[in-house]
């Protein structure tokens, strides 16, 4: 298998703005689907699936960077002739954003849902990291894949000041590990609105995905 061509599982529904969803590490793109019915067929819905997750293709070890996951991205991304609004939950919002200072044109903005930009310290990226690579150990999930979720610099934490698109952060009560991710966003970026919503966890966006709809819908109608 060329890992430069794989397959990658694609879900497209709808006709108007363009939204390109990117999920998080160790789930796929079926992730989104309350939240796709939620908005219904007003928008262009475009949800993937990570190589190595869900039915995309699963290249060999070695074959997961953030290069290989941004290249598949830009891909998505083509299929829409417009910018797109893309909406990315944990390692999806990261590689929203990665994708975003890279193509800073390509982009109208942005939904983070319990996402986090990475870390500046190297110390706290490998603390990160073990906890990935733990993690991988006890799932049932392609060898490699996990290096998709494991940070090797502070790039983009470092860039964020250069991403200018209206942006809106949404982010589960319980959910402590990326809730202090929200202040740093609304420190760096041009946050539009910060959503906490009510008992939810990090999966806000399966569990509560009404709430994350109509948090979306209503960005979109003030920055339309």
């Amino acid at each position: 298998m060329d890992p430069n061509q794989v397959n990658l599982d694609i879900f497209e529904k709808g006709e108007g703005i363009p939204i390109v969803y990117t999920h998080g590490w160790a789930d796929d793109r079926t992730a989104w689907d309350g939240v796709i019915q939620s908005l219904g067929e007003s928008v262009r819905n475009i949800a993937w699936s990570i190589r190595g997750h869900g039915e995309s293709d699963a290249p060999p070890s070695g074959n997961y960077t953030r290069d290989h996951t941004l290249g598949d991205l830009t891909q998505i991304v083509d299929m829409a002739d417009d910018p797109v609004v893309l909406v990315g939950h944990s390692l999806g919002g990261y590689l929203s954003l990665a994708f975003c200072l890279q193509h800073p044109d390509r982009v109208k903005a942005l939904v983070l849902i319990a996402a986090g930009p990475g870390f500046r310290k190297e110390e706290t990226r490998e603390q990160w990291n073990a906890f990935v690579r733990d993690g991988a150990k006890k799932m049932d999930i392609p060898e490699g894949s996990e290096e998709a979720a494991l940070h090797v610099d502070s790039w983009v934490i470092d860039s964020l000041e250069e991403i200018t698109v209206p942006v809106l952060v949404i982010v589960g009560e319980n959910d402590k590990r990326f809730a202090a991710s929200m202040a740093v966003f609304e420190k760096y970026l041009d946050v539009r609105a910060s959503v906490i919503v009510s008992g939810a966890g990090h999966s806000v966006h399966q569990k509560y995905s009404s709430d994350v709809g109509s948090a979306i819908q209503s960005f979109l109608s003030d920055i339309a």
